[in-house]
Parts: structure tokens; C-alpha cells; sequence
């Protein structure tokens, strides 16, 4: 065993090495705390807020008004019996479509056969009595100038003549009345559409004077939708009619929706005076069967095409102390608040007539983050306003 081993099994030794070994560390520490700032990491700079835009360009703004529809059918027949008797057979299914002239129902014909066929009967034997009739007036004519008739007979039998001759007109007309309403115990449908609920079951016997009828029909193909608007929009509607066909657009109640689009046919003859509103009709094609009597549906009439306009999204429109403004980005990746002077809106376009320049982008999300002179890190463009234009043309 050497000198070093032996004093480090002592334990003054022991302890002196322990005191080295806590001055290395601490000197170490010491230096790390101090070491200078410059071998820190950079701090990372700031991205901006991300934000989405889009260009002011020039296209074609639809401008559109808008209302309150009910849809109403093109023409509605409640089906009722016009003879009285017995309901043998109901020949439609409840909700089916039927055409014009297709059987509907069957009334129990034979009381009204019985009454055409004794009208034809009481015809035939009154025409009967007009031929002998007649044959004794010629008989009568000839022996006159001889003397062989008297004259009073001579007039009997003339008045007799034209009495059954009357008669007979009399004999058609109650038989062209019997046909008729033997024709009327075969119900058919009035018009082309669809069949509603069944009012009356076969075997219950049907009045000319019942209201409630059988069931109702409905045509539904084409389709009508009447709506009211303000009367000051009047005259550009007065205006749009008088330049052709007016475009109108029915929409679900949330406005998310198209149902189907027709055009406008008529404005009602006279404006509501307590309301100031006017009532308009527009018929649909409803194809798809998309609108239903009774429904409540927006509708949107196309009143005018702006050509050639700088525009906007409406999105990029902020409302602000001094009114409307909106956030330009500049080449430098900063924004500009920049007023705005704007005209009318359609289809989520908005018309600018001053503060802008066609070329200028403008944020159209994220504004609530953003002041004058603010970073911005585009996210994406938005469509260009005239593919917008191009989308939301009817």
C-alpha cells in the first residue's frame, strides 16, 4: 500500500478531496451564469395574422329585391256532385296525379237513365202524332177549295200541327236536360294535377247541393307564387317588366335553398294603402315538385344587371365611427384602413364607387384583429368578383 492510498483511507484526506471537487462545480456555474447575451438563441419574429383576401375587380352585379311569398296553385277545382244519388265508385287514389277528363267518381246512373229514356220515348211518340197530324192538314188543304172542309177545321188542324211541332221542341230540350245528367253521374277532373284527401266514401248517397264536395284538385305544373314588396319598388319593376321576361327565384325560409325559378307575370291592379306594400304573382315550372300549395317561401326578383362595375366582397365591408371602411393590403405585407364609398349590393358583391382601385386586395376575414399598419400572412384568396358574378347569375 503506497503514501496516497493510505492517506486517503484517512479522513482528513477523504474530506479535502470533497472540497476540490464542490470549488470546480461552482466556478462552473458561475461562468454559465455570466456568459454573455450574445450566445442566447435569436428571438422568432412575428408572422402576422393570418387572414384571407381578396382582388377589387369589375363585373356584373345582379341586383335583386325581395319578399314574402305563399305558393298557390295554378288552379285549384273542389270536385262536387251536380246530381243528386248514390256514390257507387271512387275511382282516384288518394295524392295521384290525374288528367283532364279521367274519371273521378261514379253516381248510381239508372234513376237518370230511366228519365233519358222516357224523354226519348215521349219524342218519339209526339213525332209520331206531328206525322198524322200533318198528313190530315194536307189532306184538309186539298179538299178546302172544293168545299168538302170547312175553314174551322181547316184552322184546328193547322194549330194542331204547330202545337205538336212545339211539343217536340220541348221533347229535345228534356232530352238534351236528361243526357246532360246522366252525363254528370260520371265525375271526371276539370283540369291536369294532383288529387287531395277523400271527403266522401262509395256508398253514401251525394247532393248537387253539397259544398264540401268529394275531393279537391290541384295543379301543380305549372305552379304560381304570390308575394308583396314595397311600392317603392314599383317602377324598377315597372321597368324590368317593360325591358322582357323578369327572372324570379323562390327560396327556402332560410334562404339556403332554391327551389325553383320562373318569371314574374303580372303586379297586382291596386296598392295596399295601409300596408304601402303591392302584390305581385310569378309562375314556376315545379318540375321537381319542389313548391306545394299553402307553402311560405322568400322570393327574389332580378330587377336590373349592373355592368361593368368595381366591386367588392361584402365580407371585406367594415362598419366603422366614420362609416364604411375596409383593410387594403399593401406590397410590404401591411394593411391600410381605406374609407369607402359604396353603391348597391347583389349575391354577396358589393358595388364601390370611390376609395378603391381595380387590382387592390382587400381582407375579407380576421378584420376584428387587425389596425392600421398591421402584418398580415394571407391564408388564401378569395374567388375573383367576376367568377362570384358568374356563379350567382340566374
Amino acid at each position: 500500500m503506497n503514501a496516497l492510498q493510505r492517506q486517503w483511507r484517512r479522513p482528513r484526506g477523504r474530506l479535502l478531496l470533497a472540497s476540490c471537487a464542490l470549488a470546480v462545480l461552482v466556478a462552473a456555474s458561475a461562468w454559465l451564469t455570466h456568459a454573455p447575451a450574445s450566445a442566447a438563441a435569436p428571438p422568432a419574429a412575428p408572422s402576422g395574422v393570418a387572414v384571407e383576401i381578396a382582388t377589387v375587380a369589375r363585373a356584373t352585379v345582379p341586383l335583386y329585391v325581395e319578399g314574402l311569398g305563399n305558393v298557390q296553385a295554378f288552379y285549384t277545382a273542389n270536385i262536387t256532385a251536380r246530381v243528386d244519388g248514390e256514390l257507387q265508385r271512387v275511382a282516384f287514389a288518394e295524392g295521384q296525379m290525374v288528367k283532364k277528363g279521367q274519371l273521378l267518381a261514379q253516381i248510381d246512373p239508372r234513376p237518370t237513365q230511366a228519365a233519358f229514356d222516357q224523354a226519348v220515348a215521349t219524342e218519339a211518340k209526339d213525332t209520331a202524332q206531328l206525322q198524322s197530324a200533318s198528313a190530315d192538314l194536307e189532306r184538309y188543304l186539298k179538299l178546302a177549295p172544293q168545299n168538302l172542309a170547312s175553314q174551322q177545321t181547316l184552322d184546328t188542324q193547322k194549330a194542331l200541327v204547330a202545337q205538336l211541332q212545339a211539343q217536340i221542341k220541348v221533347d229535345r230540350a228534356i232530352i238534351d236536360s236528361a243526357r246532360t245528367e246522366l252525363a254528370y253521374t260520371s265525375i271526371v277532373s276539370p283540369i291536369d294535377g294532383r288529387t287531395g284527401i277523400r271527403k266522401v266514401d262509395p256508398g253514401n248517397n251525394v247532393h248537387a247541393t253539397d259544398t264540401s264536395g268529394i275531393v279537391v284538385v290541384t295543379q301543380m305544373q305549372p305552379i304560381s307564387i304570390v308575394f308583396t314588396l314595397p311600392e317603392d319598388e314599383l317602377l324598377p319593376i315597372n321597368k324590368a317588366l317593360a325591358a322582357g321576361a323578369v327572372p324570379v327565384t323562390a327560396l327556402s325560409r332560410d334562404d339556403k335553398t332554391q327551389l325553383d325559378t320562373g318569371t314574374l307575370s303580372l303586379i297586382d291592379n291596386q296598392i295596399d294603402p295601409n300596408t304601402a306594400t303591392m302584390r305581385l304573382k310569378a309562375v314556376f315550372p315545379n318540375q321537381q315538385n319542389t313548391l306545394w300549395p299553402g307553402q311560405f317561401v322568400n322570393v327574389r326578383v332580378l330587377v336590373q344587371q349592373q355592368e361593368d362595375v368595381l366591386t367588392l366582397p361584402a365580407a371585406a365591408v367594415q362598419h366603422g365611427p366614420d362609416g364604411l371602411f375596409t383593410y387594403v393590403v399593401k406590397p410590404d405585407s401591411t394593411v391600410e384602413m381605406r374609407p369607402l364609398k359604396t353603391g348597391e349590393d347583389g349575391d354577396g358583391l358589393v358595388v364601390v364607387t370611390d376609395g378603391l382601385s381595380a387590382g387592390e386586395r382587400v381582407v375579407t376575414s380576421n378584420q376584428y384583429r387587425l389596425q392600421p399598419g398591421a402584418r398580415v400572412r394571407v391564408l388564401a384568396s378569395a374567388p375573383s368578383q367576376p367568377e362570384i358574378a358568374k356563379r350567382s347569375a340566374p
